[in-house]
């Protein structure tokens, strides 16, 4: 009988070893699903935000020849902030300004320019004084 009971604890010892290890198998599994899960969520938001930030592009360079100064301020603003937050979109946003600023230069030659003329030359000057 004693070598029953010395098989029977090498067998539930064998049996626990066995249940840990498929435990740590499945706990690692539900980790890495996890883990991919989350990284597809933090790539949908991204993609949602820049599409935002898209839209935002587009709706602020449509507002930079409105009748209105407060909206062509609001959409300077825009892009300036723009342009900040994303880097990879600095370039192509100041390059977006510097070519309005020298298309409303030529309307007002030697004159003093409007608001929001001045506004975009001091966003020049300041993005050229970071870089």
């Amino acid at each position: 009988m004693s070598w029953w009971l010395s098989f029977s604890e090498i067998f539930r010892n064998f049996g626990l070893i066995f249940g840990g290890i498929l435990g740590i198998y499945l706990a690692w599994q539900r980790s890495v699903a996890s883990s991919r899960q989350a990284d597809a969520s933090l790539r949908q938001a991204d993609l949602a935000r820049r599409g935002h930030v898209a839209d935002m592009f587009n709706r602020s360079v449509g507002q930079l020849t409105h009748e209105k100064l407060e909206i062509r301020l609001g959409a300077i603003y825009t892009l300036r902030q723009i342009a900040r937050d994303f880097p990879d979109l600095s370039r192509p946003t100041l390059e977006l300004l510097s070519a309005y600023l020298r298309e409303s230069m030529k309307q007002y030659g030697a004159g003093e320019p409007p608001v929001d003329v001045a506004e975009i030359t001091e966003t020049l000057r300041n993005d050229l004084v970071q870089q």
